[in-house]
């Protein structure tokens, strides 16, 4: 079968999210829970590495492979999902490779899997030397997985829905971070049901919490929008930044909107900006409502978030830290099992990368990542 010129393979890095807050709706007509959530990516990254060539005819052909045993290599993964459907959107008939390197936790709470996917369709639209209209991008991520959506944004993401719908926050600079990875994993559609239990057990099923839902969204927009004004930032506006242009070369435009120029790295003077803008955060009360659940079936999170904030033994792990050394924010990321500290500094990330570590859990220590370096790094040589 004669094949059209292809060019040499695209590797994209898959980076990995966090969820700063989640709050869980009730159920919803479809089955799923309504959510609110604030999502913030992460330097922390798989290697997706995409081959494609256009087929003269016939149907097309896909192929995965990946590092990890656990990683489905059939339809079955997020990945060849996205292809298929960008293929059949973009009415382009080829064969396209794909293969995952895995470096972040399987089932997480890192958005591993999603982030997979959207990398897998920039280096496919990279690949064939087209891209998708902004609206359809977004509508094939939804269709592949809640948290897909959100790496085609990067940097602070607003998700709201089942999180598939999502909104471009205002960055705050990079921020030294640390993730502690159990060797435990929770399931999150176990997690859904003890949640759902616990409300009908406490006779909350009744009280709607979609307005919290939508008080939490507006908490999310005020504090990470115009507030920032005050530190000399210039705020987005409120339309989702177009992000139709950027995946049509190796060196792709910045076209996410945010700060002009480099984004400030943690260590410099605008470190100041990232922990009021933290602090801010949890003084809106913004919390993982995972945790309810989660913790009291896995009590070692617990103690290993005690330890992310730098807590002493017995006080409250959900209280703000302030003296120097403790995180400015911890919590479960997603449903876990993987929890995140954020920190002022390296040098206070690091002891708390060693506190983990002392009691037997593994740590990484990495930092927030900004929607402008997210997509500056995207594509690795």
């Amino acid at each position: 079968m004669p094949l059209e010129s292809k060019v040499m393979a695209t590797t994209v890095r898959s980076y990995s999210k966090i969820n700063l807050g989640l709050a869980i709706g009730p159920v919803r007509a479809d089955g799923f829970h309504g959510l609110a959530t604030l999502y913030q990516t992460l330097a922390l990254h798989d290697l997706v590495t995409v081959e494609a060539r256009r087929l003269a005819a016939g149907e097309s052909r896909i192929s995965l492979t990946t590092n990890h045993a656990q990683v489905p290599t059939d339809a079955r993964n997020t990945a060849w999902k996205i292809v298929e459907r960008a293929l059949a959107r973009m009415n382009v008939t080829a064969e396209v490779a794909v293969h995952i390197e895995k470096r972040l936790p399987v089932q997480g709470g890192m958005g591993a899997g999603s982030a997979n996917a959207a990398a897998a369709l920039i280096g496919l639209e990279s690949e064939l030397e087209m891209a998708l209209p902004e609206t359809v991008r977004l509508e094939i991520a939804a269709e592949v997985g809640s948290d897909v959506p959100l790496f085609l944004l990067g940097g602070a993401v607003q998700g709201t829905q089942r999180g598939e719908i999502v909104r471009a926050m205002q960055d705050f600079p990079a921020t030294a971070c640390v993730i502690a990875v159990p060797e435990v994993g929770v399931s999150t559609p176990r997690a859904f049901r003890d949640w759902d239990e616990r409300q009908a057990q406490n006779q909350l099923t009744s009280a709607p919490r979609t307005d919290k839902l939508d008080k939490l969204s507006h908490v999310y927009a005020s504090v990470l929008g115009a507030d920032l004004k005050k530190y000399g930032v210039k705020s987005q506006t409120e339309k989702t930044p177009d992000t139709s242009g950027i995946v049509r070369g190796r060196s792709p435009e910045i076209k996410q909107g945010g700060l002009e120029g480099e984004t400030p790295r943690h260590g410099s003077t605008w470190n100041g900006l990232a922990e009021n803008t933290l602090l801010a955060l949890v003084r809106t009360g913004i919390e993982n409502d995972f945790e309810e659940v989660v913790f009291p079936q896995y009590p070692l999170l617990r103690e290993i978030k005690r330890l992310l904030m730098g807590t002493p033994a017995g006080a409250s792990s959900g209280a703000p830290a302030d003296s120097s050394g403790n995180a400015l924010c911890a919590a479960l990321s997603g449903s876990g099992s993987a929890l995140f500290g954020l920190y002022r500094s390296t040098a206070e990330a690091e002891a708390a990368q060693q506190r983990v570590q002392a009691s037997g859990c593994k740590a990484l220590l990495t930092e927030t990542l900004p929607r402008q370096e997210y997509w500056r790094t995207m594509f690795a040589e």
